[in-house]
């Protein structure tokens, strides 16, 4: 366990950035790319969508998220690799960091988990799941709108919430990455 521990405080990449750095730089673009998607979903998808009528909506809705579903490489590789490398820059932080760095990193790894990922998949998910069995055209404008009312308030007020604690949490891993910069590991 020492000599992993001594690794990973002497080895460095390529650009001879401290390897700790460099993942601690990694988790913090893909982290701050999550948000920046759910944030245009918040401020432009989902209100451009809402305009359209309960039929067409619920149609527009499952094809995005079907590109999702259908594992598009870009996005699995920005969401799933946001996961990965902060809990990776975590676990190593645990090590690595002390103080008020040690505290900004674990406040954001909670944040991040409990408020982005933890309702993806078990409030947002199940919604998108919902509405991907829905047949629109073959439904009647009573069910369209039935079936807009059960998913669209609970699905923009959760993304509110994602999109708010992925901010918070590359807000806190910015301000990580400066203090690391400034003192190093």
């Amino acid at each position: 366990m020492a000599a992993a521990k001594s690794l990973l405080l002497v080895s460095e990449n390529e650009t001879g950035m401290p390897l700790y750095q460099a993942i601690l730089v990694l988790a913090t673009l893909l982290c701050s790319l999550v948000a920046g998607l759910l944030f245009t979903f918040a401020v432009v998808v989902m209100p451009g969508i809402g305009t359209l009528n309960d039929g067409i909506f619920i149609r527009a809705f499952q094809v995005m998220d079907r590109v999702i579903q259908n594992n598009q490489p870009l996005f699995m590789l920005v969401w799933v690799g946001s996961a990965v490398v902060l809990l990776t820059a975590t676990l190593m932080g645990v090590w690595q960091l002390r103080g008020a760095d040690r505290i900004l990193l674990m406040a954001a790894a909670f944040v991040y988990f409990l408020g982005v990922q933890a309702p993806t998949f078990t409030i947002n998910v199940p919604l998108n799941n919902s509405l991907q069995k829905l047949d629109a055209g073959t439904m009647s404008e009573t069910a369209q709108k039935r079936a807009r009312s059960d998913f669209e308030p609970r699905w923009n007020r959760w993304n509110a919430i994602r999109t708010a604690c992925s901010i918070f949490a590359s807000a806190l891993l910015l301000i990580l990455l400066l203090r690391v910069g400034r003192h190093g590991v």
